[in-house]
Order: C-alpha cells, then structure tokens, then sequence
C-alpha cells in the first residue's frame, strides 16, 4: 500500500486538465468497478466547470505519478462539496488501486474547511469513517444480457411483468404501435423531457431543477457530448409518432446513470415510463451497457425493476478548524432532525408540507 504521506496535491480548474490527465482518470475507472460511474468521470467534472466557476480539481501525485483526482465545488465559509453537488448519484475521489490519502491534508491543499457528501461511493476508506449514514442505490444488472435479467424479474414478479405486458398492448391500441430511440439526437425530444419533468417537479411541490439556466446549459452540453467513453444517453419512446416516455441520463463505458426520466401523464394508467425503462434496459444491453444505476430512492419501480443495490454514503469530513466544526455542528442537527422526522409520522407530514410550500415558491 502506498503510504499517504507521499502524496503531494495540487488544485486546477477542471478546464485545465491535459490529454495525460484524462486518460490516468479513465485508467483508474478501468481498474476499479465501484469508480466507473460516469458521474466519476472526467468529462463531466469537464462540463460542470464550464458552467461553475467554483469547480475545482485536486491532482494527487506520488513522484512522477498521478495516482488520484478529487473534483469538488468550493463554497462560501470554507464549505466544499462535489462537483455538481445536488444532480450526483456517485461523488468520491478517483483513485489508483491501493492508494490511501489523508482526509484532512487533502481538505487544507483544497482550501475548504469541511467537505459535505450525500452520495459517496464504496471503497473511499479515507473518507468512510465520516459517514453518518448509508443508503441502498438499485441497479439494472445486465451483466449476462436482457434476457438473462428478464427472466429473473419473471420468477420474481410474475404479475407485475403480465400486467406490464397487458398495458403494453392497451397503449398500442390507444396510442399507436411502440417504438424506442435508444439514442436520440432530437433536441427538441430533450425539451419535451424537460417540459415533463419540470411539470413532475412542480405537482408534486419540488423545486423545479430546470428553472436554473445553468443545469439547463449543462444537459445540453452533456447532450450535446457523444463519443465512444462518454457521453448523455436520450431515449425516447413514441406511440405511433408521439413521444410518450423519455430518459436522459450519462454513459461511461458498460455503466449507464440514470437521471431525468419522464413521461406525458395523460398516458400514466399505461405505465409509460415502466415500459420505457424495460425497452431502454434492452436495447442499451444490445450496446454492451452492463449495468444501469438507478441512484438511491424508495420509488416502486426502482425496487421493482433492481437486481441488487449498491451502497452510497452521507457526512462531512472536517479538518478541525473553527469553520469546519461549525459546518459539523449544523451537519449533525440536520441529520438529527431528518431522522426524527423520519421516525414521527406526524412529524414527517407537518415537514412534507412545509417543503411542498417551499417548492411552489422556490
């Protein structure tokens, strides 16, 4: 194991990473699967630092060699964050295998007290000792193929899949016969999602994310990002010639994240999206994606439709400064709070409410 206090850090704008940069960050992907997630990759910490200006990256150098990367936000009062804090299912440090780093020296060379994680992969050992809580991320496995997982949803939900198939046939007869763009380059497709789901945001009292022009420019830019090892994935599914479900998410390698999917509601008792969802897990297995990572929530069809769950983290790591134990402070009434509420029906109705309210005028 290479002993931490080898490393040397140094901190750059994402913009200012070079052809050798890259391909060590993708290297390091390759040789571990839990870092293959392309909300880990280097073009999209790319992407949100041409719109962010308080994006960073951190090099982690043993001599001659680069043996990690830590991309992250700076914020007010010593606050960091990852890159795209808020719109990440996967956050942690990209890393070489074996490699150990020092938490606190990592925080001093990035200038910020503290750095706040929802979302933290496995394996950052670093890092883990300041979780507070872990929380399951389904996954699609398609590791042997669509009809190998099909079959498996089969003999395990047996009536979800006979009624999805009774659905399927009633959307053809209303609506037209179904066809799926796995990869669609229609821009106008994306606008359609984004109407969707700004309309989801909006009934059910969440802020609505496409409201900031910046997430906007940085859909179409990963939209707009198309090559072999990176890239935004837009699948539409039509009814005849109307768009009736969508998904937008990112691709890296075998590994698709899922994102923003959508639907028109005026086809919901049809289940639209389920049937989208099922056609873009085939058709993206076709493509040679092995796994689709759902991200982390409780919704029915996510733990319909999982083969297994991997496991994120929530904390903050501090590096003692007075700055850094306030931030711990209010991390640690927060998390309090959030299961209190949890554990109190009452509770957690009075505080639905109160963020509904909030979301309406946010």
């Amino acid at each position: 194991m290479r002993g931490e206090c080898q490393l040397q850090i140094s901190v750059a704008l994402p913009s200012e990473l070079g052809p050798e940069e890259i391909t060590a960050w993708h290297s390091m992907q390759r040789r571990t699967a839990s870092l293959a997630n392309p909300f880990l990759c280097p073009e999209f910490a790319i992407a949100v630092g041409s719109l962010r200006p308080e994006a960073r990256v951190a090099v982690l150098t043993d001599g001659p060699e680069i043996v990690g990367f830590f991309p992250f936000e700076r914020r007010p009062l010593g606050l960091g964050v990852p890159i795209g804090a808020g719109l990440t299912d996967c956050q942690g440090l990209i890393h070489a295998p074996a490699v150990e780093w020092d938490s606190r020296e990592l925080l001093r060379a990035c200038k910020v007290a503290v750095w706040q994680f929802d979302h933290l992969v496995e394996g950052q050992r670093p890092f883990e000792r300041y979780a507070v809580a872990v929380a399951p991320s389904p996954v699609i496995d398609l590791t042997d193929g669509f009809a190998a997982y099909q079959e498996k949803l089969r003999v395990r939900s047996a009536r979800f899949c006979n009624d999805l198939a009774r659905k399927t046939r009633k959307l053809e007869r209303d609506a037209g016969e179904l066809r799926l763009v796995v990869d669609s380059r229609d821009a106008a497709g994306l606008r359609v999602l984004m109407a969707w789901k700004s309309d989801q945001y909006r009934r059910n009292g969440w802020i609505d994310v496409f409201d900031r022009p910046w997430i906007v420019d940085l859909v179409d830019y990963l939209f707009s990002t198309h090559s072999d090892r990176f890239g935004g994935l837009l699948s539409l599914l039509y009814a005849g010639e109307t768009p009736v479900a969508a998904h937008f998410g990112l691709r890296s390698g075998h590994v698709l994240a899922h994102w923003f999917p959508a639907y028109d509601t005026r086809f919901s008792r049809q289940s639209p999206g389920l049937i989208q969802h099922l056609r873009m897990a085939e058709e993206t297995a076709a493509l040679g994606v092995h796994l689709i990572d759902m991200g982390t929530g409780a919704e029915r069809y996510k733990q319909t439709l999982r083969s297994h769950d991997l496991y994120v983290a929530e904390g903050m790591v501090a590096r003692g400064s007075f700055l850094g134990q306030a931030h711990q402070v209010r991390s640690a009434l927060t998390s309090w709070a959030r299961r209190q509420i949890k554990q109190h029906p009452p509770l957690f109705r009075a505080a639905d409410r109160l963020l509904r309210h909030y979301g309406r005028i946010g």
